[in-house]
């Protein structure tokens, strides 16, 4: 037993899951929160999709289910934002963008495929590929560029990987491709036979021109995407993928013996949100201004090297003139004041130590008062670091 738990690849933990933990029991004893740390909106499911849940609950039994209504609405959600037309049945209904990542990768990947990840990058790409035997290979990105991969870092991997994760907007940067940079990345996949795998979880959530979705560019792309981001509903677990025709029975086949059906109560409810538009870009307005203050109050303590996010809700600050330890900052940060921010080792292994990302989906307020309790604090801990 000892050896076959030894073959088993080890992989390192979510250290914003790490920061969180501290903050609960924070509150545990009474003390305020500011929950910065994870990539989640604060703010709750729209208030239609919260009606529609409370009366599922009292008038359906809620067994499995998988909702045709839904996929025709997401099929619809595709011709009027990208003009793209999406067969419901290519659509597959998961519980959350987790879920669809997993089946991704045991369906079109095998023992010691090599695939393509951008770093600094959402750990759950690297941690889940190593955890399926799998090879990340990394394609770093830096602030010079925005932190925006090319199809020209994509063309020069000799020999070509056999996929390639691509988030734009992307986490922990907010960066993302515009129209000739995506359809340049999809050209590369095509040609050199990677398979493209767009995580689109973020789009809507953007600060100019809207994001771009690969399949505008090919429609034999796989694309995933959630209701967790611009929906607001992380916690009721609900995501989808777009597979090409000839995917969806295996895919299907995937899911069902792993995974069963995503929740019923938050396919009901997720059917509401996607009406909620007035609900749901006030929010986006609100993030973006959440975005210039916490900009500016950081500026104000010394912290500039700070690619603008062109999407998502992050800002991902180099803090390498206060820091070389961004687990040990976070840490003290939330033990002595209660701000919550995620450690940079989360998104990139090697250069990590010196970045810190702050999500900014709270409510204003929360942005104000952690941008004073972190100015009344960097004093102190920059002259006891330790």
């Amino acid at each position: 037993m000892t050896d076959k738990v030894k073959k088993v690849p080890k992989i390192p933990p979510f250290y914003a899951d790490e920061i969180g933990r501290i903050g609960y029991m924070r509150t545990r004893e009474g003390k305020t929160l500011l929950p910065m740390n994870f990539g989640q909106p604060t703010a709750g499911a729209p208030a239609a999709a919260i009606e529609v849940a409370h009366r599922m609950l009292d008038h359906d039994p809620l067994g499995y289910f998988e909702s045709e209504p839904l996929r025709e609405r997401l099929s619809q959600h595709y011709r009027d934002r990208y003009g793209v037309e999406v067969e419901p049945r290519r659509i597959l209904l998961t519980t959350g963008a987790s879920t669809a990542l997993v089946t991704a990768f045991a369906c079109l990947f095998r023992t010691g495929d090599r695939v393509a990840i951008v770093v600094p990058g959402y750990p759950a790409y690297r941690n889940t590929l190593t955890a399926l035997h799998l090879h990340p290979l990394e394609l770093r990105c830096c602030a010079e560029n925005g932190f925006r991969p090319t199809a020209g870092m994509l063309a020069s991997l000799d020999p070509a990987p056999a996929g390639f994760v691509l988030a734009s907007p992307a986490n922990p940067t907010g960066a993302m491709l515009d129209e000739q940079g995506m359809a340049d990345m999809v050209a590369v996949c095509a040609e050199r036979g990677i398979t493209l795998i767009s995580d689109e979880i973020y789009h809507g959530i953007t600060y100019g021109k809207p994001a771009v979705s690969a399949l505008q560019f090919d429609p034999n792309v796989l694309v995933i995407n959630s209701f967790s981001k611009l929906y607001r509903m992380p916690g009721w677990r609900l995501g989808w993928m777009v597979v090409p025709s000839a995917w969806v029975e295996n895919f299907s086949n995937y899911l069902i013996n792993m995974f069963l059906t995503p929740p019923t109560l938050a396919q009901f409810a997720a059917l509401a949100a996607l009406d909620e538009t007035e609900d749901l870009y006030r929010w986006i307005d609100i993030y973006r201004e959440n975005r210039e203050q916490l900009m500016a109050g950081l500026a104000d303590m010394g912290i500039t090297a700070i690619a603008p996010p062109d999407g998502a809700f992050y800002l991902y600050a180099d803090l390498g003139h206060i820091t070389q330890d961004s687990l040990q900052f976070c840490t003290r940060a939330v033990e002595d004041i209660g701000v919550a921010l995620a450690p940079g080792i989360d998104f990139d292994l090697e250069l990590g130590h010196r970045f810190v990302r702050f999500s900014f989906a709270v409510k204003p307020e929360q942005i104000q008062q952690a941008i004073e309790l972190l100015a009344q604090w960097l004093p102190d801990y920059r002259d006891h670091p330790d």
